[in-house]
């Protein structure tokens, strides 16, 4: 059975010598060989030092790194499923993850070493990819315990589940979607159909692996054809514009935020893009005067849609189009069948507005111990969104409202549901309504409308500082509005359109 966890060993025997990875911030680099041969001893040492099987949990919580590859496909080779954790999260959140996850192993950077050892969450083994702290032993010793043999599993199967990548649900619970082996090869194969990629192709990877944009919208399609990824701790435009140009970067990923950010980075103009293809954008719709920006440097800007439990990549619209269909997310990709549909699950027609569902082998074995959760998401084989959205007569979708209440602030999916559960806790709030605003540099950012209770004397400043300890910072809203009374239907729920009509702007 051909799983993830060959993919290295292919590429090991092909062009041994070819860079997988590229981590320029500390001069490191992984051929091939290399990465798979430190991914085979990972895979011996975390089965026979501390009994990583079949279906175990590997939580890693760390900036990103190379080493995070050698992880994966580790975790690959075994079987075990490889999990990342929002460094962003407060400990009390991260703890619940952890709860709810059970890894036999936590591997941290020396950027997190505080926050694991502030986790109340019990873990059996913790591994330092850095100097060994806050209770963990060392990644390099632990690899020294490894064998260079080959370390496939044989009882894995593509129907196994790879990954679990946790997204904060909209009632305020992570939800850990588990991708499978299958999914992300055919989102593989999907992106390649879809921009072509080669052994030539090579990307940055500077969005947050423990998303699967970071990890799995370039990086693991890249690695599978043989590619180059280049990792950066974190996102700086003038270094990602430096990077593009030395490493001669062919693809981009990214969010409208960081498209903008590099457009009017003052190095944008005259840095050395001339090897750079395509930029891919998601996450939102991206500006025409923005596409104009990278058309005109000779970059093919493609904007898509996806989601974590499918594809990641599943829609693509070609810069040809990006003028003529503006605001669509374009075609399904090859592999993804969609249908947009009524109340009722009957097919829509052309420009009538439903729900978008989607189905194939790039779908979501379902959510990982949460049953519920999976039967609501999957029904009839279709993945439900919860996304509103249209299809023109020439077959162009578009996406007309977001999942139920989330909104996205740089990139990062924000559920109101759980900022209000935060904001409920604190002493004074009667009740709270989240809700998203146009932000000019993150695009959207919350803003909690309040309602106190008489006589208690809060301003929206104290409120914003008593969550920073509750929740990520992305979490936090930017503004407070207090209210003397939320507007409510008949049945008592809040109308959420109306709290947006009155306090928007």
């Amino acid at each position: 059975m051909i799983h993830l966890g060959d993919w290295t060993s292919y590429w090991a025997r092909r062009t041994p010598s070819a860079p997988a990875v590229v981590e320029p911030h500390t001069s490191r680099t992984w051929s091939y060989a290399h990465l798979d041969r430190r991914a085979n001893r990972l895979a011996h040492a975390l089965r026979t030092a501390l009994g990583v099987g079949r279906g175990d949990r590997v939580a890693v919580l760390a900036h990103n790194r190379g080493d995070q590859f050698e992880v994966f496909f580790a975790c690959a080779k075994l079987g075990a499923l490889f999990t990342p954790l929002n460094w962003r999260l407060a400990p009390a959140e991260l703890d619940g993850v952890i709860a709810d996850a059970e890894p036999t192993v936590l591997l941290y950077d020396r950027a997190c070493a505080e926050t694991a050892g502030a986790l109340n969450a019990i873990v059996p083994h913790r591994v330092a990819f850095d100097e060994p702290s806050a209770g963990g032993q060392s990644y390099e010793a632990l690899l020294a315990a490894g064998s260079d043999a080959p370390a496939g599993s044989p009882e894995v199967q593509l129907e196994d589940p790879v990954m679990i990548c946790y997204t904060s649900g909209t009632t305020g619970r992570p939800k850990g979607a588990l991708l499978s082996h299958r999914q992300l090869l055919f989102n593989s194969l999907s992106t390649q159909l879809a921009i072509g990629l080669s052994p030539a192709d090579s990307s940055l990877v500077f969005m947050p692996l423990f998303h699967t944009g970071g990890l799995n919208c370039l990086a693991t399609p890249l690695l599978h054809h043989g590619g180059k990824v280049v990792v950066m701790p974190a996102f700086d435009p003038e270094r990602a514009l430096a990077l593009s140009a030395s490493e001669r970067i062919t693809l981009q990923m990214g969010v409208p935020t960081i498209y903008q950010m590099l457009a009017d980075s003052s190095g944008f103009e005259r840095a050395d893009l001339s090897a750079t293809r395509t930029a891919l954008c998601g996450g939102a719709p991206c500006p025409l005067p923005l596409i104009e920006r990278y058309r005109a440097r000779g970059i093919l800007f493609r904007q898509g849609f996806g989601m974590t439990e499918v594809g990641p990549n599943c829609f693509s619209l070609t810069a040809e189009d990006a003028f003529k269909k503006a605001g669509s997310v374009g075609w399904p990709n090859f592999y993804v069948q969609a249908r947009i549909v009524d109340d009722r699950g009957v097919e829509t027609a052309p420009d009538e507005i439903g729900e978008l569902t989607l189905a194939g082998p790039m779908v979501t074995l379902g959510y990982f111990r949460n049953s519920s959760a999976t039967h609501d998401a999957i029904r009839g084989g279709w993945f439900h969104t919860g996304d509103l959205a249209r299809r023109d007569f020439d077959g162009f979708y578009y996406i007309v409202d977001r999942k139920k209440d989330m909104f996205i602030s740089g990139g990062e999916n924000v559920y109101p549901a759980e900022v209000e559960l935060a904001l409920s806790a604190l002493e004074g709030v009667v009740e709270v309504c989240v809700i998203g605003v146009p932000d000019e540099k993150w695009g959207e950012v919350g803003r909690a409308v309040v309602v106190t209770q008489p006589g208690v004397g809060l301003d929206g400043a104290a409120v914003l500082e008593r969550l920073k300890t509750r929740l990520a910072k992305y979490k936090i809203p930017k503004s407070v509005v207090f209210t003397d009374a939320l507007p409510r239907n008949p049945g008592g729920k809040i109308l959420r359109h109306e709290v947006r009509a009155k306090f928007r702007t």
